[in-house]
């Protein structure tokens, strides 16, 4: 398969597909992220329209060959499933903490049974620190925020639970064990979104968890980026052993930024020029595979083949290199790949690289939508032969 550009007599261009058979893996990781933030759809539905449309979701999906899908239930630490502690998502309903009109529906679970009816697997996707996307949204009465205001900061026009106190580690571990105590999850998802991601001139206000226990934890005064990403490590950590303990064929899965660290930063980093995990979003993704507190690792590599700064081939193979421990899959940008004609090309590294066992895409509502003609081009071509 390749995209075309043709143009037309009118002058405008159009997109048109030829199709390249290309060999397909009998074992293939194929997900698709379902984001809930931001999303104005939701709150537009009743609960039979929404029922409808996540059966329709997940049929098409099944039709392009996606046997995983990655669905947002906790996008501001709200819910798009029943919770005792946490409110319902204003992306649900339109306010947060306002119940669906159909007291017996719960969305998670409902998706979860329709994937399992077609034999994929449903990945619950949470964003563990954030709160709120804009100061202005309003946060529901029961929200944790207003019995215990002094465990967040607010970070530009956002608003976070502070990383730094482990009575915020234990509140996010006990959401997940819920989630996986109640509901039949394959999966607990997280994405990119650590510490925020930085801001210009502004500092992440974390001096008194700081002050509070970064001596306790074995760092001095000058090593609060060491601290900080002490403070992640320890909640991936606790959130692995929280799972296992609970349910121990639950898999735990992340999707860092697709950059670990710049060679400039460290000799084994990518030869990349980038915002870094590690240093910006203290985020040791490599250390999480190494210690094997992660099942599968889904680094996001959204940029094009030969970009001046983070070349998607050179990204590609230094995942490859530096990730033996655990599955690797490579998330994969369709409207950035089709607009440069090289979503085909991609698929195909991937399935030549030792260590890549499959590929995510963002975002899926594009493959529903058969933006471009791609849920075509999955179906005929890339997921022609289905994979477990």
């Amino acid at each position: 398969m390749a995209f075309v550009t043709l143009i037309t007599a009118c002058g405008t261009s159009k997109r048109s597909l030829t199709r390249v058979a290309a060999p397909t893996p009998k074992r293939e990781f194929r997900g698709a992220w379902v984001q809930t933030v931001g999303q104005s759809r939701y709150r537009q539905m009743n609960s039979a329209a929404m029922r409808h449309y996540l059966t329709e979701m997940v049929r098409k999906f099944d039709e392009a060959g996606i046997n995983a899908v990655i669905f947002q239930v906790r996008p501001e630490a709200d819910a798009f499933y029943r919770s005792e502690l946490e409110p319902w998502s204003r992306f649900l309903t339109g306010t947060q903490g306002m119940a669906p009109d159909d007291p017996d529906f719960d969305p998670l679970a409902f998706i979860i049974e329709e994937c399992h009816k077609r034999g994929m697997e449903l990945h619950a996707w949470l964003n563990p620190y954030r709160v709120k996307t804009h100061l202005d949204n309003e946060l529901a009465p029961e929200h944790i925020y207003w019995k215990y205001p002094e465990r967040f900061v607010q970070y530009g026009t956002q608003l976070f639970f502070d990383p730094g106190l482990p009575e915020n580690r234990a509140f996010i571990c006990e959401v997940v064990r819920d989630i996986v105590t109640r509901y039949d999850v394959d999966a607990i998802h997280m994405d990119d979104y650590f510490y925020p991601y930085p801001i210009a001139g502004q500092s992440f206000s974390d001096d008194e968890s700081f002050e509070r226990y970064a001596a306790t934890q074995g760092f001095t005064p000058s090593q609060r980026g060491d601290w900080r990403r002490d403070n992640v490590n320890r909640l991936i950590k606790e959130l692995k052993l929280t799972i296992a303990s609970t349910k121990p064929w639950v898999r735990f899965g992340i999707s860092p930024f697709g950059i670990y660290r710049n060679k400039r930063s460290d000799p084994d980093g990518s030869d990349t020029n980038g915002l870094q995990n590690y240093d910006d979003l203290y985020a040791d993704i490599k250390l999480w595979v190494e210690k094997g507190w992660i099942d599968y690792n889904l680094p996001q590599l959204y940029w094009e083949r030969g970009h001046a700064a983070a070349d998607y081939t050179t990204l590609l193979h230094w995942w490859n290199e530096h990730n033996f421990k655990q599955p690797l899959y490579i998330g994969q940008n369709l409207q950035r790949s089709i607009d440069k004609n090289e979503l085909e090309v991609k698929i195909r590294q991937t399935r030549e690289m030792s260590f890549v066992h499959g590929n995510c895409y963002w975002y899926g509502y594009q493959v529903l939508d058969n933006f471009e003609g791609v849920a075509d081009v999955m179906k005929d071509d890339l997921h022609k032969a289905p994979a477990l």
